[in-house]
């Protein structure tokens, strides 16, 4: 297994919280649960939340009526879940490539982050195993990807606002190493941006999942061509615009030409 003591570091020091409570991270918290939710019918199902960070989506999911189990390689990741926790799930220490889960006992397994932070490709299969072990015959996987192209385009679109990182040699190395290989390493000198991870294309990404014997059944852009809209926030809260742009989003999320724009893409894989 690949050393990710700087990926556990991140997210030991509360990387995660608040981070679906602002900015961006809003539409694609509220994105994930409207994609979920079309996939997910009734309640009362077995969900495991696999590298599911402070319980955000663990404990939407319980407020649904799922039974739900968060798993999660930070222990003060955990601490916070357990100490915030309103609605009753289970979350403890684990890690995704090594799941302490009876084989063949969910219905549903969200991986919202393991594949993007495990760098090698024989360790996110090890984790994609685990999530089909544990599933029974039928249940679904959903699997996030954060696209090679998402910190070039967030540069460029802050490019010449007072956020000149393209002007940076160090950066645009990271940016180019990204494009070409989807291979994410933090510079020292970008202490706040994201750990070391790998960046997909949706293609590579379906394409993990069959391997590891999975049906692809959906795919969709997450914030999609929307997230560089100006003042997108103060835009979202507005219902009448919010709408507007949700209907864009529904008309292009499936769209194969759409993916590798949004930052984030959610590929739904059947056991």
């Amino acid at each position: 297994m690949e050393d990710i003591t700087n990926v556990f570091d991140f997210y030991n020091s509360g990387a995660e919280i608040g981070r679906l409570e602002r900015g961006l991270g809003v539409i694609e918290f509220y994105r994930s649960k409207e994609i979920i939710s079309n996939y997910l019918t009734g309640s009362g199902q077995t969900i495991c939340d696999v590298g599911g960070g402070i319980g955000r989506y663990s404990e939407w999911l319980a407020e649904q009526g799922h039974n739900v189990t968060l798993i999660e390689l930070a222990p003060v990741a955990v601490e916070y879940a357990n100490k915030e926790m309103k609605t009753p799930y289970v979350a403890k220490v684990g890690d995704a490539r090594k799941l302490d889960v009876p084989s063949d006992s969910c219905d549903a397994v969200l991986l919202m982050g393991p594949l993007y932070h495990l760098m090698n490709l024989s360790d996110r299969m090890t984790s994609i195993s685990e999530a089909y072990r544990i599933l029974k015959p039928g249940g679904l996987l959903f699997a996030a990807g954060i696209s090679k192209f998402s910190s070039a385009t967030w540069a460029l679109s802050v490019y010449g606002n007072g956020v000149d990182f393209i002007d940076d040699d160090v950066y645009m190395d990271m940016l180019k190493r990204e494009m070409s290989t989807g291979e994410h390493i933090r510079p020292a000198t970008y202490p706040r941006i994201i750990a070391d991870a790998y960046f997909h294309t949706p293609e590579g990404l379906c394409s993990e999942l069959s391997d590891g014997g999975f049906s692809v059944v959906g795919k969709h852009a997450v914030e999609g061509c929307v997230w560089f809209t100006p003042e997108l926030n103060s835009k979202w809260e507005d219902p009448d615009r919010r709408a507007r742009l949700l209907e864009i989003l529904h008309a292009s999320e499936t769209d194969d030409s759409m993916m590798g724009i949004s930052p984030h893409f959610l590929i739904v894989g059947k056991k």
